[in-house]
């Protein structure tokens, strides 16, 4: 049950900042599913691309999901809560100043950057 709810967060925020930032899969849910729920870097990519098979990445989703490398049910909760935090991104990020939009970004991207680089397993 933690693990769910640990996915719909994931779902909402990379649905938040995607509304907010015109990002997500790469830069919020690999990241997100690696540090959080633990899962290996093939897995958490391919789960990322699951979540987002119709519209992007389907002949390379169905590559992780033949080599095992695609959580299913995980992909499938991330994916409904992500359209709701979407939603929200989206009406929060349409309130705030160009300018001050491009730096909260910009403080995003260095934060993810740093975590990447020097705390990652």
């Amino acid at each position: 049950m933690a693990n769910i709810l640990i996915l719909i967060v994931i779902g909402v925020a990379a649905g938040i900042l995607s509304g907010l930032f015109g990002v997500g899969g790469g830069i919020i849910i690999v990241p997100a599913l690696v540090f959080f729920v633990g899962m290996s870097q093939h897995t958490a990519q391919g789960t990322s691309l699951g979540l987002m098979l119709l519209p992007i990445g389907i002949l390379a989703a169905m590559n992780y999901f033949r080599s095992g490398n695609l959580d299913v049910k995980a992909g499938l909760i991330i994916a409904v809560a992500f359209i709701v935090g979407g939603y929200v991104g989206s009406k929060i990020a349409l309130g705030i100043e160009d300018a001050t939009l491009k730096r909260i970004f910009g403080i995003m991207l260095l934060v993810v950057s740093i975590r990447l680089i020097f705390f990652s397993k």
